[in-house]
């Protein structure tokens, strides 16, 4: 099993190379925008998805956004708005695949939730795909370069208690089905049951699978600390390896929080190769968004 506390002491001894920039988004009113995906190309234009919401709300909307200049992001005109949490994409047959987290506020005060994906034909054109099991966040999509697709899960509950990541390989999308998700073994060597974590992006290599994920625990007050992390998939023995924490909140620079219990949370909602360096696309502190230059971590 894997420990925060272990990860992160070893990261923090081993930290070699971090900058950070504070992204700006405008014509948002006066919402936050956080949990950002690490941009990507939609009919030759550089995009970005991101959670917009006001800071004492969670009722939310994904909006694309395009860079009108360095590290200024304004929302595409007349693009789609699609009402769920936490956006992420992958790239399946040449489609750019975008999902995100559907919630139902029920009258009780509590919420049911599930990972919806549509296939983004145009940004102002998207067509749902698929819907998940009640219940799941972070599920995640990747093309693998055998064609085949990697599905990692992430049940709660009985199976995955505060939460846990499965996988399983589908021959194609048709092929995709609730049941078959919630039927997916878990990988081995992961998270203890007091702690959870999930996939946010799945990138192949030339030798390896490695996802870009994050780890999260509760303090003795209640608060919660999320760190962004990448592990190594090992798909032979379907287990995580070479597990580590690639960056935590206070590498990032200083910014508000949507709660106070929020503070310590950095959730890594995406990642762009860059020569020997990485450059993580991130939310902050839930209510704001930020990008971190790194060491490349997938070796």
């Amino acid at each position: 099993m894997i420990y925060a506390e272990e990860l992160l002491k070893k990261y923090r001894e081993e930290q070699l190379y971090s900058k950070a920039t504070v992204l700006t988004f405008k014509d948002v009113a006066d919402k936050d925008v956080y949990n950002i995906t690490a941009p990507f190309l939609l009919e030759g234009q550089v995009v970005l998805a991101g959670r917009v919401e006001s800071r004492d709300d969670e009722h939310s909307e994904i909006v694309l956004f395009t860079e009108a200049e360095e590290n200024t992001w304004v929302p595409i005109k007349e693009s789609v708005r699609l009402s769920l949490q936490d956006p992420f994409f992958t790239e399946i047959d040449g489609d750019i695949i975008l999902g995100g987290v559907e919630v139902n506020f029920l009258s009780s005060g509590q919420a049911k939730w599930r990972t919806v994906f549509y296939r983004l034909e145009t940004s102002q054109d998207a067509v749902q795909i698929f819907a998940g099991p009640w219940g799941m966040k972070d599920l995640r999509l990747k093309q693998l370069n055998d064609g085949k697709i990697l599905v990692l899960t992430r049940p709660q509950g009985t199976k995955g208690g505060r939460g846990k990541i499965g996988a399983v390989i589908i021959d194609d999308l048709a092929s995709l089905s609730v049941a078959l998700i919630e039927d997916a073994p878990l990988l081995a060597n992961q998270f203890t049951d007091s702690q959870w974590g999930g996939a946010n992006e799945i990138h192949q290599t030339k030798t390896s699978i490695w996802v870009l994920g994050h780890i999260a625990n509760f303090d003795e007050e209640n608060n919660r600390h999320y760190y962004a992390m990448a592990f190594e998939l090992d798909l032979a023995n379907f287990a995580m390896k070479n597990a580590k924490i690639i960056a935590e909140r206070k590498d990032f620079a200083a910014g508000p929080a949507k709660r106070p219990d929020l503070v310590d949370v950095v959730f890594s909602g995406g990642i762009v190769m860059k020569d020997q360096k990485a450059v993580i696309y991130a939310g902050i502190s839930d209510a704001g968004a930020q990008k971190l230059e790194i060491e490349n971590p997938f070796r």
